[in-house]
């Protein structure tokens, strides 16, 4: 029996999410070190979280008890959590209010308990340090890494990938994420329809992700409400997603809130340069590497996409920038600072 358990609830979540990717990468790489507990079956909302509470605790024996995924039962001391953001704590609006109220109640509380917090940027870790009263030397940033898969491919796999998601074209401007109203798709769609005219007819917009809360997937699939070229994949397979990436001739992020980013790290790893918001944890980890915008300006959002798609030499430079900031992020960092955290909390 291992002396680290982890608590793998959140890998009953549908595809693989950043919290749901972020916990697989950890997993794979430690998984000779820890042993692993989760629902017997799958358990979503208050039965999910009654799991947690109420029995996991009973299954530890002693142990140091790893919680990957924002959450973890209050009743354990002995443990290390990841807080991945705070939004529920800095924008509950933009949440169903059942679900911001018991993260508001519990992140505060959980990381005054647990031996220590990772978070997954320093903007993260500022942002609950601005809410809960820690300790600062309990709370260590370990950033996310980026998966080698994410790399330039042949244009043999991605006119693969590219046939077997049905895109209208070769040439696309990407934006990959959960449709929901942080990741700030409205003003992205406002931004196209005022450049599309001035782009080539063979350039379309690809938006690539599953519907989050609300109706904004079925108001964006409105034949009224889309600018001309614009394409609407749906949840794209796990396994698509490298040669999706490394097709683009441009990745657009223009999120209102992030925790870390891991979809412009992605796309700069695949050799493609990135436009992104200049707010949160987006500076942080891109760098000088990309582009930056403010994300409630659908002016400058609409100018940036335009000066990308028409400089080629821009996009080459960023390209070669955003390769170089993308190799300094590793999952096997990630991972190894991770166990040190762990081994730490443990012999305590």
């Amino acid at each position: 029996m291992k002396k680290v358990v982890v608590n793998t609830r959140c890998l009953s979540l549908e595809g693989v999410v950043g919290v749901k990717r972020y916990t697989l990468e950890i997993l794979n790489r430690l998984e000779d070190k820890i042993d692993t507990i989760e629902p017997y079956k799958r358990k979503r909302t208050v039965w999910g979280h009654l799991w947690e509470q109420c029995y996991l605790p009973l299954k530890l024996k002693g142990r140091l008890l790893f919680s990957p995924s924002n959450t973890g039962p209050l009743s354990v001391r002995r443990q290390v959590v990841t807080i991945h953001d705070v939004a529920t704590l800095d924008h509950p609006e933009a949440f169903n209010p059942r679900f911001a109220a018991w993260y508001r109640f519990l992140i505060p509380r959980l990381a005054n308990r647990v031996r220590r917090v990772i978070t997954i940027s320093e903007f993260t870790k500022q942002r609950l340090l601005a809410y809960v009263p820690v300790e600062e030397e309990r709370v260590v940033v370990i950033y996310n890494g980026v998966d080698q898969r994410f790399r330039p491919h042949t244009p043999e796999s991605i006119t693969q990938v590219r046939k077997h998601l049905g895109l209208p074209g070769k040439r696309y401007v990407l934006s990959v994420g959960t449709l929901e109203p942080r990741k700030n798709i409205p003003r992205l769609i406002q931004a196209w329809a005022r450049i599309v005219d001035k782009l080539p007819d063979d350039i379309w917009l690809v938006l690539a992700g599953q519907e989050g809360r609300g109706d904004l997937y079925a108001r964006l699939s409105g034949l009224n409400m889309l600018p001309p070229r614009v394409h609407l994949t749906g949840y794209v397979p796990d396994e698509l997603l490298p040669a999706l990436y490394a097709g683009a001739m441009v990745f657009v992020f223009p999120s209102l809130y992030e925790g870390f980013g891991l979809p412009p790290l992605e796309a700069m790893a695949s050799g493609v340069p990135v436009l992104t918001g200049n707010r949160t944890s987006l500076p942080e980890i891109v760098g000088d590497a990309g582009m930056m915008v403010d994300p409630t300006s659908v002016d400058q959002i609409a100018e940036g996409l335009l000066s990308l798609i028409q400089d080629e030499t821009l996009r080459l430079e960023l390209r070669r920038k955003g390769l170089d900031r993308a190799a300094q992020f590793s999952w096997d960092k990630t991972a190894q600072k991770t166990w040190e955290v762990l081994k730490e909390a443990a012999s305590e």
